[in-house]
């Protein structure tokens, strides 16, 4: 009898020192990111960590969430997201709230520097969701060498390099371009490959917004794996697309490019969001060589000589006819306008009849450059196909990706994907339109976009990962946010946990700053 009583204390003094989870995770399907079938399991989570995963787990936990009819997925991961207004929207509802977990920054060839001052300053903020950041070759061209449409002398080249050496020490992800933006439209071939290859001697990636994606698509996609190629560098085709009537169907080429480059031994991807419309500056119809200098008031001095004002025009026409005006002015829509914020959500079509002006191609490159010539507008620039968004989602190597920048309700009128890239994947295109499977975008979302940036702790739910969970229902995840109205936030995401914290409960979002700054793998701060 004493012996049965002490192996009882014994037993009761185990049950109460076994460690009690912060989170458990119970009666979901768990589709681990991998590709693999949702599994019904259990999660159980410990601080900021994964501990167990597995079917029925009876673990004690602070808190338990039942996710019966719930999949219980990696955190999302987004791969090109604008951040720039973190500083002031630290909380990142608008990705948050879609699933997103962890976004990349510095996209497009833009990005703050120094970039190690500024990461710094974020984690001193706080952050509602895991942030890295791409070092942007026009930030850095930029700063060392102005708009100027020149070659970088001898020494600038070198400023460049150390700039983007700096940038790696600090824990950049690697580099990005912009070769359809000032400064970056400048430069040649033999200038990227140089910088591209002190990124890839520090493990870094190259992302770039190609030089065109409209008429000129075909070779810009040949000069993306030309750097792979020459730099060795990992390549990413960012917000991959083919931009303009005359380009449409141009996917099956582009892919089978990449296609034939990866059996060439090149480690080339894309990603994508799931929209037929862009979004970028009113500047992307205005010929590069008419902005050198300053867009503004350089562009200003030659408007004011007819000749080349009537060339700017001609090239204008062209863009509107070609590539992103799509042939139709209705095809531009205004997201923010200083100028004329009565414009914002209307079209250039719009703007063109509320002048009284008869809204054809001539009247539209007119209007283009007064908007320029007042400080500019962003734009809607609706151009792309369906075919081709269909066609680059089922691609085996292409990842989601917003390219949204933070938004928050009442400022202008953004593009959707602000607030629905996400969820769009899964409830329209996955469970709607059976272009993919659901599991198969997650892994865009998850596992795949984790393996491009090297974090081998996250984009799975696996033991040890860390705790970066989405938790969604499979029959009513869709996005809300529309052309018409932007600013409304998706349904079905019922759970977000960012490092073992809930960041949305119940739908309900929490506000909280529970993110952390990522730096490229290997970094040592």
């Amino acid at each position: 009898m004493p012996r049965l009583f002490t192996l009882l204390l014994i037993l009761i003094g185990l049950s109460a020192c076994s460690p009690k989870m912060d989170l458990l995770i119970k009666n979901g399907a768990v589709i681990d990111g991998s590709g693999s079938a949702a599994v019904k399991a259990d999660v159980a989570i410990k601080k900021d960590q994964i501990v167990k995963v597995g079917p029925d787990l009876q673990l004690k936990a602070k808190r338990t969430i039942d996710a019966t009819g719930l999949w219980v997925s990696p955190g999302f991961i987004d791969v090109h997201a604008h951040l720039e207004p973190l500083t002031t929207m630290p909380n990142a509802e608008s990705h948050v709230r879609q699933g997103v977990t962890t976004a990349l920054g510095g996209p497009d060839g833009g990005g703050p520097l120094p970039l190690g001052e500024y990461l710094d300053e974020l984690t001193e903020q706080g952050i509602g969701l895991n942030v890295g950041y791409l070092v942007g070759h026009n930030s850095v061209r930029n700063n060392v060498m102005g708009l100027v449409n020149r070659e970088p002398t001898a020494e600038e080249l070198e400023e460049m390099k150390s700039w983007i050496q700096r940038s790696m020490d600090e824990g950049a992800f690697g580099i990005s371009t912009g070769l359809k933006y000032l400064p970056g439209t400048y430069a040649k071939l033999d200038e990227i490959i140089a910088l591209s290859k002190v990124a890839a001697a520090n493990g870094g990636i190259y992302t770039s917004h190609l030089r065109e994606e409209g008429l000129g698509l075909i070779e810009a996609v040949s000069e993306a794996i030309t750097i792979s190629e020459k730099a060795n560098i990992p390549v990413v085709l960012t917000h991959h697309k083919a931009m303009g009537q005359p380009m449409w169907g141009k996917s099956r080429q582009t892919l089978a490019m990449v296609d034939s480059a990866r059996a060439a031994g090149l480690d080339v991807m894309v990603d994508q969001y799931p929209y037929t419309a862009s979004h970028t500056s009113i500047s992307i119809l205005i010929p590069s060589w008419a902005l050198e200098g300053h867009p503004i008031t350089e562009f200003t001095k030659r408007c004011e000589d007819p000749v080349l004002r009537d060339s700017i025009r001609q090239g204008i026409m062209y863009n509107l006819v070609n590539d992103r005006g799509g042939g139709d002015l209705r095809r531009v829509q205004f997201s923010r306008f200083n100028w004329k914020p009565e414009l914002e959500g209307k079209t250039l079509y719009d703007w063109a009849v509320s002048e009284d002006l008869e809204p054809n191609i001539k009247n539209g490159a007119d209007l283009v450059i007064e908007a320029q010539l007042h400080r500019g507008a962003n734009c809607i620039f609706h151009a792309m196909d369906e075919g081709d968004v269909k066609r680059i989602m089922q691609y085996p190597f292409s990842m989601v990706a917003s390219d949204g920048r933070l938004s928050t309700p009442g400022q202008g009128h953004p593009h959707p994907r602000a607030y629905g890239t996400f969820p769009r994947v899964l409830g329209h295109y996955a469970r709607e339109e059976g272009v993919i499977t659901m599991e198969e975008a997650v892994r865009k979302m998850t596992s795949l976009p984790a393996q491009r940036l090297g974090l081998t702790d996250r984009g799975l739910i696996k033991e040890g990962n860390y705790a970066d969970i989405t938790i969604f229902n499979p029959e009513t995840v869709k996005d809300e946010a529309t052309f018409e109205d932007p600013h409304r936030y998706p349904r079905g995401i019922e759970y977000v946990i960012i490092n073992g914290k809930l960041a949305v409960d119940g739908g309900v979002f929490q506000n909280v700053l529970e993110g952390r700054v990522l730096r490229r793998p290997g970094f040592f701060h």
